[in-house]
C-alpha cells in the first residue's frame, strides 16, 4: 500500500511539473507548435534513459525507486495523450506540415534524448 501511496504522489509531483514547465515553454515559444509538451516529452525521455541506465549497469537506484520514478514521477510528467491531442489538433485544422513536424520531433528528439540519457548514466 505504500509503495502505491509514493507511486500516487510521484506521479502527482510530475503532474505538476508538467504543467509548469509545458505552460512556461509554451509562453516562451508562442503557439505555431506545442512546444511546451516536446520539452517536457524530450526531458522526459532524456530522464527515462538517464535512470534506466543507472539500474541496468550500476543498481544505483533499488527496484523500488525505479518503480516510483519511472510509473510515478515520469508517468506523470511526460505527456504523450497531451502530445496525441495537439496533434490531431492540428491535423482538424489542416495544418498538415506543423503536424508531421509535431510527430517527427517528438519521435526523433524523443529517442534520441532517451539514447543520450542512457550514455549519460553509463559515463556516471
Amino acid at each position: 500500500m505504500q509503495k502505491l501511496l509514493l507511486i500516487g504522489f510521484a506521479g502527482a509531483l510530475g503532474t505538476l511539473a508538467r504543467y509548469g514547465l509545458s505552460g512556461f515553454v509554451q509562453r516562451r515559444a508562442g503557439v505555431t507548435l506545442p512546444w511546451g509538451t516536446l520539452v517536457v516529452n524530450i526531458i522526459g525521455a532524456f530522464v527515462f534513459g538517464l535512470i534506466w541506465s543507472l539500474v541496468e549497469k550500476r543498481l544505483v537506484i533499488s527496484v523500488e525507486t525505479r518503480v516510483i520514478l519511472l510509473s510515478g514521477f515520469l508517468g506523470g510528467f511526460t505527456t504523450f495523450s497531451s502530445f496525441m491531442f495537439e496533434t490531431g489538433s492540428l491535423i482538424s485544422e489542416a495544418q498538415w506540415s506543423l503536424a508531421t513536424l509535431n510527430l517527427g520531433a517528438h519521435m526523433v528528439l524523443g529517442l534520441g534524448a532517451m539514447f543520450l540519457g542512457l550514455a549519460a548514466g553509463r559515463a556516471i
